[in-house]
């Protein structure tokens, strides 16, 4: 009697394939996209790249707006803070004008001086100490027609303390300088004898913007914001259009104020008390 044999497994059965083409050898079509896939990707790839391109084209165009108006800013701390530092340090500059402070109008720009004397300055030649007498104006190129902002120094003693001395041009393109003082109660636009021009009567303090050292000297400075010329002007700024000036404003303290003020005061009451000693005698003698 013959023995079956055991059946297969599963796994090795393989199925015959059924159809009209059981019998065929082709191979089967290869899957891919439909247009409608298509098109969308497209449509999907190209708003991606216009938006990059957009993001691009401002970041360039906002470096190319800031990138000059960083020098004018530059350019304005560095001033103040040589305004303020002189300031910090100022001292009378002579008995006849301890401190002068002149508002004045070039056509419709503010182009205020100064002139005092200052303690912050470092000896370099024979004949110098550290008392130097500055100032600060505006002068107008006669060719560009643009103001510029200068610093006279002279640590020498000299017989007219307002002449004299080197000048350095510390800011171009300046379209105003206003400088106002303040006493401790109120702010002006002058100090010193300057044309007769003092406080007014019924201020809480007699003409005190006439003699010694203000407490505190407020800076408002105007640059061109394309003093360089390097802004550019087109549909974004727009063509021709005028940029207006960039404002930079601080308050420099005068550290020496309290002391110059008590000096003064303490010399105007000795003067008084001596003038009465000596009258004192006098009447007794007329008696």
């Amino acid at each position: 009697m013959s023995e079956i044999p055991p059946p297969l497994p599963p796994s090795t059965l393989v199925p015959r394939p059924s159809g009209p083409d059981a019998g065929s050898n082709r191979p089967r079509a290869a899957s891919g996209f439909t247009l409608v896939e298509l098109v969308i990707s497209s449509s999907l790839m190209g708003l991606i790249l216009v938006s990059a391109y957009l993001c691009l084209r401002g970041a360039i165009s906002t470096q190319r707006l800031i990138e000059p108006r960083l020098d004018v800013i530059q350019t304005a701390r560095v001033v103040l803070d040589q305004m303020s530092a002189d300031l910090r340090c100022a001292c009378p500059l002579s008995k006849e004008a301890e401190f002068l402070g002149v508002h004045r109008m070039a056509g419709e720009v503010e182009a205020d001086s100064l002139d005092f004397a200052t303690h912050n300055y470092t000896p370099r030649r024979p004949r110098e100490g550290d008392f130097c007498a500055v100032s600060f104006f505006l002068d107008k190129d006669p060719q560009t027609g643009r103001f510029s902002l200068w610093r006279r120094r002279n640590p020498t003693i000299a017989p007219d303390p307002l002449s004299g001395g080197i000048r350095e041009d510390l800011a171009e393109g300046v379209a105003g300088l206003r400088l106002e003082y303040s006493d401790g109660y109120e702010w002006y636009e002058s100090w010193g004898e300057v044309e007769g021009q003092g406080k007014a009567q019924s201020s809480l303090r007699y003409h005190g913007n006439l003699y010694g050292l203000p407490e505190a000297v407020r800076i408002t400075l105007w640059l061109d914001a394309n003093s360089t010329g390097s802004i550019p002007r087109g549909p974004e700024t727009g063509a021709g259009a005028e940029e207006p000036p960039l404002v930079f404003q601080t308050v420099a303290r005068v550290n020496l104020a309290a002391a110059a003020q008590a000096s003064s005061s303490s010399g105007a009451s000795g003067g008084g008390d001596s003038s009465t000693s000596s009258a004192g005698p006098t009447q007794g003698g007329n008696r």
